[in-house]
């Protein structure tokens, strides 16, 4: 029984710290939709970008990983407004399908430049971190260290929005742009630095999560519905549902790879969901009406 008790143990801890990274994956994506209102469907292939630019700065450049990491997220901060102003912004008075089509779109082309580019073959950093024993029980000293950064990425955002003129402005603008505008508002400029500030925080997931998995051109398929079942089942938008949801999938799916295998637990990390989908279909921490 007891050592039943300490797998239990490490596999909750495991599950917390998958959930970190999960949810520093939909604050970026939720934050878009939060503001814009526009759901980008190819956030997964942005982060799989910064996961090329980290191996490309590191590993071939041989630049030291903090600033390979800080390369990166600028580089995929700038994609974001690339982004935006060249696909988002044409499209925010149109409807919602086509605005799901067209990032769609940029995420077959994305996945499509990448292999034309870099092949298909799997790339890592070549860093082998060690594993911290603590009785019968094995914690990733790389998953630790992205569950640090993805909190520190976390509280420096939650200050951005809460302590700065710009941060209230894009909480403000988030609950009434009509409203907002009519006050003098700029919600270009909201849209712009939010788009900014969302590729960013696709940067840092991809400098976390590079760590951890091999980079190709379809690595975005392991992080990208998944992140986006944790916005819809938080409730689009809603940050504080994004971060209990993302807490909620680990944990099922680090339970399930105890139980039976990792595969396991992502089924029924699905089937919770859809069930989930019938109880409350706006979301967790939705109101009710």
């Amino acid at each position: 029984m007891e050592f039943f008790d300490i797998y239990l143990v490490e596999a909750l801890i495991n599950g917390v710290l998958l959930g970190g990274v999960l949810a520093l994956l939909a604050l970026g994506l939720n934050l878009i939709f939060g503001v814009i209102d526009v759901v980008w469907i190819c956030y997964a292939e942005l982060i799989m970008l910064g996961m090329y630019a980290m191996y490309f700065l590191f590993s071939v450049y041989q630049l030291p990983w903090p600033l390979a990491a800080l390369i990166t997220i600028a580089i995929v901060g700038v994609l974001g407004l690339v982004l935006h102003y060249l696909v988002i912004a044409p499209l925010l008075g149109s409807p919602p399908i086509n605005q799901l089509l067209a990032t769609g779109g940029v995420l077959f082309f994305l996945q499509s430049a990448a292999t034309v580019m870099f092949g298909i073959d799997f790339r890592n950093l070549g860093i082998r971190l060690p594993v911290l024993e603590a009785g019968d029980m094995f914690i990733s000293y790389a998953r630790l260290l992205a569950f640090g950064a993805a909190l520190v990425g976390m509280l420096i955002v939650y200050l951005f929005l809460t302590r700065t003129y710009t941060g209230t402005a894009i909480r403000a603008i988030s609950q009434d742009r009509e409203i907002m505008t009519l006050m003098g508002v700029d919600s270009r400029r909201i849209y712009l630095i939010t788009s900014a500030l969302g590729g960013s925080l696709a940067g840092l997931a991809a400098c976390l999560l590079v760590l951890q998995y091999d980079v190709h051109p379809f690595v975005g398929l392991s992080f990208g519905p998944i992140t986006f079942l944790i916005c819809v089942l938080g409730g689009l938008g809603n940050f504080a549902g994004g971060f209990v949801a993302a807490f909620l999938f680990a944990e099922i799916i680090s339970l399930g790879g105890l139980y039976s295998d990792l595969e396991w637990g992502y089924v029924l990390a699905f089937a919770f969901f859809i069930i989930m989908m019938f109880i409350r279909p706006a979301g967790l921490l939705a109101r009710r009406t």
